[in-house]
């Protein structure tokens, strides 16, 4: 059952482009993860975009629904489950550890993470054509390392 508090299941990092591939560790922060990169910084990357977070329960209803989709396929660096995915929105609060990430807006699909749809429609996780289904920007408060298995505790405005 999803709620306030989640975990990290994986850690996901490229030099650009998807899909980003799991580490179990990884020092984060305002520029995001240490060893990970952005091909389009027009669309990616920032302060304000530091981190993208999806939700591993997202990722496995996809799955059901026959997308060739796992963490990381769509460029997330964070995936995370035990979270309410619709109560992830623009204002709220993720603390891990002594960390806090700020979700800052939603990530619109693009066409490099087609390949993770069966119809190569990536806007099945367009937040304004499916609400909740979107993955999600952060800017990252602190330095420090982010580990598979850390808690998240979501923190509503």
């Amino acid at each position: 059952m999803a709620g306030n508090r989640g975990e990290i299941v994986s850690i996901n990092v490229s030099r650009g482009g998807v899909p980003k591939l799991p580490v179990p560790f990884a020092r984060v922060g305002a520029g995001g993860l240490d060893g990970d990169g952005q091909r389009d910084l027009r669309h990616h990357g920032g302060p304000d975009r530091a981190l993208c977070l999806y939700s591993a329960e997202r990722i496995e209803a996809l799955l059901r629904d026959g997308h060739a989709i796992a963490p990381g396929t769509t460029g997330e660096n964070l995936t995370i489950r035990g979270l309410d995915w619709d109560d992830v929105v623009p204002g709220t609060t993720l603390l891990v550890g002594a960390l806090t990430f700020e979700v800052t807006g939603y990530a619109s699909p693009c066409k490099s993470i087609r390949p993770s749809f069966a119809d190569e429609n990536s806007n099945r996780i367009s937040q304004q054509l499916h609400p909740g289904w979107s993955r999600v920007y952060a800017r990252v408060r602190g330095d420090g390392e982010l580990r598979v298995g850390d808690a998240v505790e979501l923190v509503l405005p």
